[in-house]
């Protein structure tokens, strides 16, 4: 079994996808525009081979990879901008997988609602704009609040909610560097998350995570410690209902094998919506909670499933997992944590792992990257006393920049 992997050192969970590869007994050999000595050590143990290139450059890949002599088995992308780059590699060297007609539903977000949509499933009401008069034209359709997003972005860049038309000046603005962009109605309600490790379309693993408060909230608001809390019961009643969407969904997007995550909202009457989904791995240390919540190695069972389509990992959810992410006060250097070893004192016990930044360490750009200034994950086989823990490390420890 020989995999081509793309960009198996960034984002850093693709150290651990590749290990994973490695794991399996696949010959893996990976593809990126960094150098091969910039990788991780355990990223160049785990492979045979190393292209640098640019990868949005398919047709330069299979040049090079065909100028080495490789021929692949499987050709593996888990980083959401090029997603479709590995399907046009697949379908110029043979190599059965996602095709790019499939891939294309994964990241047009356009398409991607209308194929669900056809499928007889609730989505949002939406509209394709590549001009403010495009946009102004949905926005009159479907009235005020909306949601303006780039048709292929990930995550919440560049994601607005809009409340009436001096509000969508200011979001146009600020999307004009965006060719194209989706109109969306705005859903209110609860934000979970359907996530899978699939084989031949068929879940082998199943995730569901909450969202407090939803990403677009948490994105556009500082002072917010935004926590992704993983579900240990998935038998819950008020999580059926998105269960079933995702399972629909999968079969209206045309899955195939490998990782999705998917987004979904509850309404406070309880129907059910359609958010987005994707054809790879969730980011944001998501699988490391999956992870946590099982004491499982998805990276490897992810590996296993696309090399072999077997999984065998235990089926169990032993713990709910929450992460929180902090943002400190000020600009510059960290200068001082608070509440952090009281906080250790009380739940400590509870604490998977805390990577809070430390005085002397910049602070990050809480607007481009999740991870902001560090976090901390707890987990608890009650639902609640989890919560409570993760809402507590918003609320009991601060950290605080300046100079």
């Amino acid at each position: 079994m020989k995999v081509l992997f793309f960009s198996p050192g960034y984002p850093p969970e693709m150290n651990d996808f590749t290990r994973g590869l490695a794991e399996v007994g696949a010959e893996v050999v990976g593809v990126g525009d960094g150098p091969v000595h910039g990788l991780p050590d355990m990223v160049k143990r785990s492979l045979s081979d190393y292209l640098q290139m640019p990868l949005h450059d398919a047709s330069a890949i299979v040049a090079a990879a065909r100028a080495r002599g490789h021929r692949f088995d499987r050709v593996e992308c888990l980083w959401e901008p090029f997603v479709e780059q590995a399907a046009m590699v697949r379908e110029a060297m043979g190599v059965p997988g996602m095709s790019l007609e499939t891939a294309r539903g994964f990241r047009d977000k356009e398409l991607m609602k209308r194929r669900v949509e056809a499928a007889g499933l609730r989505v949002p009401h939406h509209a394709r704009a590549r001009s403010r008069a495009e946009v102004h034209a949905a926005a009159e359709r479907f009235g005020y609040p909306l949601i303006i997003k780039p048709i292929a972005g990930a995550g919440s860049a560049d994601t607005f909610r809009v409340n009436d038309a001096a509000e969508l000046a200011v979001a146009l603005d600020r999307t004009a560097h965006v060719a194209e962009v989706s109109v969306e109605e705005f859903v209110e309600g609860e934000e979970f998350t359907f996530d899978t490790i699939c084989i031949d379309g068929r879940p082998a693993y199943v995730n569901v995570a909450q969202y407090h408060p939803r990403p677009l909230v948490a994105r556009s608001n500082q002072w917010v410690s935004p926590i992704t809390l993983v579900l240990r019961d998935l038998s819950q009643p008020k999580l059926q209902g998105g269960i079933r969407l995702g399972f629909e969904v999968l079969r209206a997007m045309g899955m195939g094998t490998g990782f999705t995550h998917m987004e979904w909202y509850l309404k406070p009457d309880g129907e059910v919506v359609f958010g987005e989904i994707g054809g790879r791995s969730p980011g944001g240390h998501l699988v490391d909670q999956m992870n946590w919540c099982g004491d499982v190695d998805l990276f490897r069972e992810w590996a296993r499933a696309v090399c072999w389509k077997d999984f065998q990992a235990p089926d169990r959810r032993l713990y709910n997992v929450g992460i929180v992410f902090k943002r400190a006060s000020g600009e510059g250097r960290i200068t001082r944590i608070e509440g952090l070893q009281g906080y250790l004192a009380r739940y400590g016990a509870h604490v998977v792992t805390e990577t809070l930044l430390r005085p002397g360490q910049y602070r990050r750009n809480w607007v481009q990257t999740l991870v902001s200034d560090g976090f901390v994950v707890v987990r608890h086989p009650d639902h609640d006393t989890c919560l409570r823990m993760a809402e507590a490390v918003g609320t009991d420890i601060q950290l605080y920049a300046g100079g």
